[in-house]
């Protein structure tokens, strides 16, 4: 199956797509000591061949004032990519933070494996809990955040 022909069960291929962003932005994010847990817990070992061996490299960031202006180049940041292809011909990528080979050949291996009938084993037991998990870290920031916050306001005066 391509990315192009859409999905086993009839979905879209822009909706394969979205998913597949997702899921990739999420192991790319995910804390390495969650993910390899998850992963241990599942026991799969799927065969595979490399593409790209795991590779560190850097790549360059950048960033927008106000998330809207001219682009400006931040700074580098490294990265670790590689790249498998699984026996029966799905293929896997995965870019993550850091120097961790480990962790992106796992990110690839379940990006691999999502593109099949595995999905239905790895959504419940992998995806959904990094997906709690990187929900309940945002929640934390957020309380902690607005723990911070200021408010201001205007008492009217009677000086109309």
């Amino acid at each position: 199956m391509t990315a192009r022909q859409g999905g086993a069960d009839g979905t879209a291929p822009e909706a394969d797509d979205a998913a597949r962003k997702a899921w990739m932005s999420l192991l790319a994010k995910a804390p390495a000591d969650r993910l390899q847990g998850l992963w241990d817990g599942l026991a799969l070992a799927p065969q595979y061949s490399w593409l790209r061996q795991p590779e560190i490299g850097t790549t360059m960031v950048r960033g927008r004032m106000g998330g809207t202006g001219a682009a400006f180049n931040l700074g580098e940041m490294t990265v670790t990519r590689c790249s498998l292809r699984l026996e029966d011909g799905r293929v896997g990528h995965a870019y993550v933070q850091g120097r961790d080979a480990a962790r992106a050949c796992i990110a690839a291996q379940v990006d691999a494996l999502m593109q099949g009938p595995e999905r239905d084993t790895l959504e419940p037991a992998l995806i959904r809990p990094l997906e709690e998990a990187q929900a309940a870290a945002a929640d934390a920031r957020a309380t902690k955040a607005a723990a911070t916050r200021v408010e201001f306001f205007t008492m009217v005066r009677g000086e109309d």
